[in-house]
């Protein structure tokens, strides 16, 4: 969003639905199987890359999502879906917020590229 604002993985609709996404199926995961982390762990992952190739919102930052969820301290877990929101997708937010106005100071760029 910054480096490559020009990227397909870098528009808003794949930042925000590659996070809420992968936020879902990692916290998912855990509830799932949380006595066989590697098995939660590896399923949140696999699952997470195909779920937002199928809803074109692929993200590689949402892989470290996913896995936070999955791999995170207690009181990561204790948040339960209440991850999905803070900090999966107010996090991401406020990035965009700020990408929208440091981007678009300069007259040579333009961000986003495509909002949907």
């Amino acid at each position: 969003m910054f480096g490559a604002v020009r990227s397909p993985l870098a528009q808003p609709r794949n930042l925000m639905g590659g996070h809420i996404v992968s936020a879902l199926i990692g916290i998912t995961a855990w509830k799932l199987f949380p006595q066989i982390p590697w098995l939660a762990e590896s399923l949140a992952v696999g699952t997470a890359i195909a779920a937002m190739h199928l809803t074109r919102t692929l993200h590689p930052p949402g892989g470290a999502t996913v896995l936070i969820a999955v791999i995170g301290s207690e009181r990561i877990h204790d948040l339960g879906y209440l991850y999905v929101l803070i900090p999966a997708t107010l996090g991401p937010l406020v990035l965009l917020l700020v990408a929208l106005v440091v981007n678009n100071i300069p007259d040579s760029r333009r961000y986003p590229e495509i909002w949907g």
